[in-house]
């Protein structure tokens, strides 16, 4: 196997553009790559920073309806035909001109780099402008028009993958992946994400197991609103590596939404970039162990644009790259340079929040009186014996 990593990134992702004001800014992703450029993340042996390409209509339609594909053309056009049936001119997805091959560029990142590691040609593949993981096969939701991620791992089940699990430690749950995959052993889809009793899209509930032919395939743990990073850890802890290790994916496709920090404006987690930092590490690990190291790393939601988005995806890019950064790094001055030139101020001054990112291990028992641990136990309850796993001790 390569010991390259494919990191994807062209100026032209920064078109996926949604307008001024709306919350899916495409300078955090600027930012990112900045920093990350700025780290030195981008460069020396085995690193290879890759373009992207639109990619056809057949591939979307592996997961896409063609009515819809046509209909997120007719959005892009000069008329910007808007489409609320589907989606499109909403205001959490307002059309825009070169809309469809704007998504469409998001998609051949991940699907390239997915193909990339399945044929041994990358270890590691990292896409941050993908992890769009709410759109559905027939329509635009949540700021995601074209569902990358699901189109990834169709990519890879149609290359000869017998097992692919999809990880999303965003804080909203992972629905449009988890939609097209409901009914097909052959994925495992496991969210860690906060409830949808209190955030969008409202579904991710534990009792949600997957399909008649699937039982079991689906992994959802949601988790109370205000929950920080002993509880998100500790529910990661608690059932991601048990359901990797008895599934045994020959691939892990993870989404690294990093909505979960408690600074984001639009959710109501309390996670510090150090406990997601900690989670890219678990991952990463994780698919050394379960899938000889076979890991694509996907981007998603991310509303702090400067002061946590950056940071906590320049940590995926280093882990991924096998090059991680000290949290008490300074930021670099050139960085800072074009937040000033942007913002009006400096960004955050170091690569940590300056938390402890501890946690107690399910192992060392379940309280009862404790929301967090309520919500794992559901989840455990639900899906373990499903997968042969025992909710109580594995």
């Amino acid at each position: 196997m390569s010991a390259d990593v494919q990191v994807v990134w062209s100026p032209a992702l920064l078109d996926y553009d949604f307008g001024d004001g709306h919350p899916m800014a495409p300078l955090r992703l600027d930012l990112t790559m900045r920093l990350a450029d700025a780290l030195g993340l981008l460069d020396g042996p085995g690193v290879r920073v890759v373009g992207a390409e639109p990619v056809s209509d057949a591939v979307l339609e592996t997961v896409h309806d063609a009515a819809y594909v046509a209909a997120v053309r007719a959005a892009s056009g000069p008329e910007g035909i808007a489409d609320a049936t589907r989606g499109l001119g909403t205001a959490d997805d307002p059309v825009f001109a070169g809309m469809h091959e704007a998504a469409a560029r998001v998609v051949g990142g991940s699907v390239d780099v997915a193909l990339a590691v399945w044929r041994g040609e990358a270890e590691h593949g990292v896409n941050l402008t993908g992890g769009m993981h709410h759109a559905m096969p027939g329509g635009a939701s949540g700021f995601c028009v074209y569902n990358d991620a699901a189109v990834a791992i169709r990519a890879l089940l149609a290359a000869g993958a017998e097992r692919v699990a999809y990880v999303d430690v965003d804080a909203h749950h992972g629905d449009g992946v988890q939609h097209v995959f409901w009914d097909d052993p052959r994925v495992l889809t496991v969210s860690v994400h906060e409830s949808g009793h209190t955030l969008f899209p409202g579904s991710g509930h534990p009792r949600e197991t997957g399909g008649p032919a699937a039982e079991g395939s689906a992994v959802n743990v949601a988790l109370p609103a205000r929950t920080g990073d002993a509880g998100w850890l500790r529910a990661i802890d608690a059932v991601l590596p048990p359901v990797l290790r008895v599934f045994k994916p020959q691939v892990v496709v993870s989404q690294h939404g990093c909505d979960a920090h408690v600074e984001d404006p639009i959710t109501n987690l309390d996670v510090s970039i150090d406990a997601e930092r900690r989670a890219a590490e678990w991952v990463h690990a994780l698919a050394h162990e379960v899938a000889d190291g076979r890991w694509v790393a996907l981007g998603g939601g991310g509303y702090a644009v400067v002061d946590v988005v950056p940071r906590a995806w320049s940590h995926v890019i280093a882990e991924a790259v096998h090059r991680p950064v000290d949290p008490g790094l300074r930021l670099p001055e050139a960085w800072h340079e074009e937040v000033i030139a942007r913002y009006g101020r400096r960004g955050p001054a170091r690569m940590t929040d300056g938390a402890d990112a501890q946690f107690r291990p399910w192992s060392a028992g379940y309280d009862p009186a404790d929301d967090v641990d309520r919500a794992v136990r559901a989840t455990r309850a639900a899906v373990f014996p499903l997968l042969g796993l025992d909710p109580e001790h594995d």
